[in-house]
This record gives structure tokens, sequence and C-alpha cells, in this order.
């Protein structure tokens, strides 16, 4: 069997996920990675956008930043955010790739303090960026983070990105588009969705050698797993050689030997 490593597995788990055709729009890190992997392998059509203007590039290496030049390489467009985000609005993206440092049950995510007062947090973070513009407009959110009890907690120390709110109905409550919210959490132990009527995370799928009892450790909430739970694919060896030597060569993202 071929080895990988955990941000590997999590970068190939998030290929698969966007399927040809689609729209997605992704920052840098392992989202941009986990978009190239896909564009090289089962979404050729897959069109990457950028939040500071890249529209379906084709990127030859991997960019530093949203707004390096790379990421306008042979594109459709090379608009701005404010279009981009229009495009947002207008319905017209289909997945978006979003992070933070800390996610509650319902996929609510907090990227702006750590601690219990805002103006002396312990922990001041970057804040929102365009992640709350993302979250409200795409039809699907998808994470891709380490699992643990610090990150995956019960209530957020601030709420700076919608998921479902306090759940069923909240988003709508709130003025957003019917049919929106988080999908799936990619982690180094498991991929997580959202039960369809309480929408609160549970346990798709574990990875090759996690238990329930592992994630659960990991996690600051009650999680369950969906039935059937099944068990992640591997990477194969030819998202491994593309991954390795075509998206990330340099290990930036994936790691150096």
């Amino acid at each position: 069997m071929v080895e990988y490593n955990p941000m590997e597995l999590m970068i190939c788990c998030a290929a698969r996920m966007l399927e040809n055709g689609r729209t997605v729009a992704v920052g840098t890190g392992a989202p941009c990675a986990a978009a190239m992997l896909a564009q090289r392998t089962a979404a050729p059509d897959l069109v990457i956008c950028f939040e500071a203007g890249g529209v379906a590039p084709q990127l030859p290496t991997m960019p530093i930043s949203v707004g390096d030049s790379r990421t306008f390489y042979r594109a459709a467009m090379a608009t701005s955010m404010a279009d981009v985000m229009e495009t947002c609005q207008r319905g017209m993206m289909d997945y978006t790739f979003l992070g933070g440092a800390q996610i509650d049950p319902f996929g609510n995510l907090n990227s702006t303090f750590l601690g219990k007062d805002y103006k002396k947090p312990k922990v001041r973070l970057p804040g929102s960026g365009g992640a709350n513009d993302l979250a409200s407009f795409c039809w699907r959110i998808l994470v891709v983070t380490n699992h643990d009890k610090r990150r995956f907690v019960e209530k957020l120390d601030f709420l700076t990105t919608p998921g479902y709110l306090t759940g069923p109905g909240a988003r709508e409550a709130a003025g957003l588009s019917p049919g929106t919210g988080p999908y799936r959490v990619i982690t180094d132990l498991a991929i997580m969705g959202y039960h369809e009527e309480t929408k609160r995370m549970e346990v798709l799928s574990l990875h090759p050698g996690i238990t329930m009892e592992q994630v659960q450790a990991n996690t600051g909430f009650t999680i369950a797993g969906r039935e059937p739970l099944l068990t992640t694919a591997p990477p194969s060896e030819m998202e491994l050689r593309i991954l390795r030597e075509e998206v990330d060569p340099l290990r930036y993202i994936i790691g150096r030997a």
C-alpha cells in the first residue's frame, strides 16, 4: 500500500468532492491544492474562482496568495473581488472552502478571537475576510481542518461565519437562501456531514484505522455516526503522484520530506 500523510489524505478527499463543471471559491493552502488535484483528475472543467478576481484559471503551480499572478493564468477572466462576490450573491457558486479556529455542531465558524472578552481576547484572529459573504451565498460549504477538541467546540467564542446557526430553519430565518449551508468537514480523522433534519454534524466516513471512539475523544461535543458508517478510500497512487509532482512539488502544503 502507498504511504501517505494526513494532509495528503485530506486534500485527496476534498478533491473527490468537486464535480466536473461545478464552480468553487478557494483560497490558498489545502483548498487550492484540492482544486488543482480535482482539475487534473476527475474534474478538468472545474471552474476555480479566487476572491481577488481570478476566474477559471488553469493553475500551473501552487499560488501563494489569492492575488498571486498565477491565479490569473489562462483564466476566463481577470476581474475583481466585487465581481466574484456578486457571482456568489447571484447563486452561481456551488462550493466554497472555509476554515476557522473553532467550528460548532451546526457548522458555524469562528475566525475572529478566542476568549470571553472581545476587547481583551486571549488570541486575536484575522477576522472574516470574505468568509461570511462566501458562507452566506455559496451553495455548499467545505471545511478542511485538523480534528481536536479545541477546534470542535459546543459553543463558539465568537460567531464569524454562519453555518446552520442554531439549527433547522435558522439560516432561512436570517434571510439566507434555502438549500445553502455547510456540506462536509474533512479532517485527519474522518469526513463529517450534517443530519438532514437536525442540521447537526455527524460522521459519514472514518479514515483507515480510525475508530468512532477516537473521533468522539477529539470532539468537544457529542457526535454520532450516520449508518451505514463508511471507511474513507485512501489516496490512490495516481492521486499521490499528481499531488506530489504537479500540484505541490515543493511540499508547501503537504509537508517537506
